[in-house]
């Protein structure tokens, strides 16, 4: 978050170290679900507003699908910290009743709390931040009952510019959690902007995070910007092209100019370490069908957190339908925790380009996915040699069942199968900003291991 930020702040991703152990308090096995203040309401929030939210994910049977945390963003904060203590309070007009009482009644309907702070001295929305406070606001939260935080990185007081500065920063906060003995979600929201050292206007410092580094301390990162409820419009606000080196992370960022940027650190992904792209802005309006279709799909291949950000008392049934496609939520939950991989993308007739990923899922399963960016139908040939690129020439040429997981069978479920293919699916057809996804599992006997020559 940092839409009312004046600062810039720079990033960079160092990919070179070997991966190791994710953060080891049991929480995000598979990524994280739930629903967030921030992309609908802002700052305009309330007791009221989170708790009609989650009577509405109750009502609309959300937390059957997997969407469990309940997630106050910016703006909770009363003006000051208790002024004997230090501790974090709530603001006494939006939350009249306090923390503990709202996350009481949140875990009384089953569903989990979380809340929001930033490595700062102040958060985005420019109230307290938790720079130097890590200890009493862990503790604050554990107390009220936390389940999650999620941690941003605006006005660092210019702890930021080397890796070590920004580890010891956001891990301060990572072992003040664990410290509680609580165990609390920690969602790093790193990529931020801040100042460097006392001027809101000196942004020079190049400010590096590192990857394997938060895969100790943290359950999910953010690698981008803000998402912005945009398919594909350019904004100078959101300048890389990459987040491997990139300079200005900004905000304003199109949905798939994220999956471009999410594209080759699926690698540092895995249970308990999570590449979040952000909340969903499916159901916001910025986009259309096909697009939010486009959207929850790859977010859900991506294994980033689903992180709901829309006015859910309020649901189009076409929003409904989206968030709640247990197929597709499968994929993002599966127990494999393989994020997919994109094999090729080539530009396509009218701009925008075609793209194909592919991975892999628990129980020799596979997912694929053909996405076209661009405003033309598009007609293709999904190769095998392609899919099962990882896995050798058995599968290479081997039989195999799809199901379209944007298609309902017979009975009304997500996965309609579409038929058995060999080595190849001819002739694919996709229309203007679609995806299509299918489950892939091998054909009666067909493959079903590799050989051993392949290995």
């Amino acid at each position: 978050m940092e839409r009312n930020m004046l600062t810039a702040l720079t990033l960079s991703f160092s990919l070179w170290l070997p991966t190791v152990l994710a953060y080891q308090n049991g929480q995000a096995i598979t990524p994280q679900m739930g629903w967030n203040t921030w992309n609908h309401y802002g700052c305009d929030i309330s007791e009221d507003i989170v708790l009609g939210a989650v009577q509405a994910l109750k009502a609309n049977n959300l937390e059957n699908y997997g969407y469990n945390y309940v997630l106050v963003d910016d703006c909770w904060q009363a003006p000051a910290r208790d002024a004997t203590t230090g501790a974090p309070i709530a603001d006494p007009v939006k939350f009249p009743t306090g923390m503990k009482n709202l996350s009481d009644q949140i875990h009384s309907m089953g569903l989990k709390f979380g809340i929001y702070s930033s490595a700062g001295m102040y958060t985005c929305g420019g109230h307290f931040g938790s720079l130097g406070y890590e200890a009493i606001d862990a503790q604050t939260y554990a107390d009220w009952g936390a389940d999650y935080l999620k941690y941003d990185n605006c006005f660092n007081e210019g702890q930021a510019g080397t890796p070590k500065l920004s580890y010891d920063r956001y891990a301060n906060m990572s072992f003040a959690l664990n410290a509680t003995g609580r165990p609390i979600l920690y969602s790093m929201c790193n990529w931020g902007r801040t100042a460097r050292g006392t001027s809101l206007r000196d942004s020079d410092a190049m400010y590096i995070i590192d990857i394997t580094a938060l895969q100790t301390i943290a359950n999910s990162w953010r690698i981008s910007g803000d998402i912005y409820d945009q398919y594909d419009r350019y904004d100078d606000r959101c300048p890389c092209t990459s987040m491997i080196d990139c300079k200005l992370a900004g905000f304003h960022c199109a949905m798939t100019r994220i999956i471009d940027f999410a594209a080759p650190l699926g690698q540092k992904a895995g249970s308990g370490q999570w590449n979040d792209l952000d909340m969903l802005e499916v159901g916001n309006g910025g986009m259309t069908y096909d697009e939010y279709v486009t959207h929850f799909s790859m977010w859900s291949l991506l294994k980033s957190p689903l992180i709901l950000g829309n006015d859910i008392t309020s649901m189009t049934n076409e929003t409904l339908e989206i968030i709640t496609n247990d197929a597709i939520i499968a994929v993002n939950q599966d127990p494999g925790h393989s994020p997919v991989t994109r094999l090729w993308q080539t530009p396509a007739s009218g701009g925008g380009n075609l793209s194909l990923w592919s991975g892999s899922l628990a129980n020799n399963a596979f997912v694929a996915a053909l996405l076209n960016t661009s405003p033309s139908n598009q007609t293709v040939d999904v190769e095998f040699s392609d899919i099962f690129i990882d896995q050798g020439p058995t599968y290479q040429t081997g039989t195999f069942t799809f199901h379209d997981l944007w298609q309902k069978n017979s009975t009304g479920a997500w996965g309609l199968e579409i038929g058995t293919f060999t080595g190849s699916m001819p002739s694919v057809e996709i229309g203007p900003h679609q995806v299509r996804v299918w489950r892939i599992v091998p054909a009666s006997g067909s493959a079903s291991r590799r050989d051993a020559a392949e290995l």
